[in-house]
């Protein structure tokens, strides 16, 4: 989907100052609403306009702070960090995958301040036995994941 059309759905739907971030699923905007209440109205909104079932994870400024700074892992170009955003108590479950799957040379995985962190070497993420979790469908609804690196260009964004 166009990142166009998702940000016209978010104004529809009543919310302000809205923008795009990457072409990943990234949406910024303001509204005085609290995020359960967002939820419900964004995910309808979504699922109505694109027909689909949709899952959204609102994150308010100060908990993209708390992603962007609790990354455990030093910056390595040879290695790609991500942060998983969910449903609380996600973080124990992929903990649980990560320390079960085949590890890549290099592969970490971290939780801090209740949030998950996965290292990988370039070119593995998807192919590394704990990436493939990344495609689970009977996880879709519980998780998002994020390269470190998105955070830090949605803070930009926020300034």
């Amino acid at each position: 989907m166009k990142m166009a059309d998702v940000c016209q759905v978010f104004k529809n739907a009543g919310m302000t100052d809205v923008v795009s971030i990457l072409a990943s699923g990234n949406i910024v905007f303001s509204s005085d609403k609290k995020a359960g209440e967002l939820k419900g109205i964004l995910e309808k909104a979504m699922s109505e306009h694109f027909s689909y079932e949709a899952y959204l994870f609102i994150k308010s400024q100060e908990e993209i702070e708390q992603f962007w700074n609790g990354n455990p892992f030093e910056k390595n170009e040879e290695l790609h960090s991500y942060t998983f955003v969910g449903n609380n108590g996600v973080e124990k479950v992929l903990m649980q995958e990560f320390e079960n799957a085949v590890k890549a040379a290099h592969e970490d995985a971290k939780i801090v301040n209740n949030i998950f962190y996965w290292q990988v070497p370039k070119g593995n993420t998807l192919d590394s036995t704990f990436g493939k979790i990344l495609g689970k469908k009977s996880m879709k609804d519980q998780f998002t994941s994020r390269n470190i690196n998105t955070f830090e260009k949605i803070l930009k964004k926020i300034s």
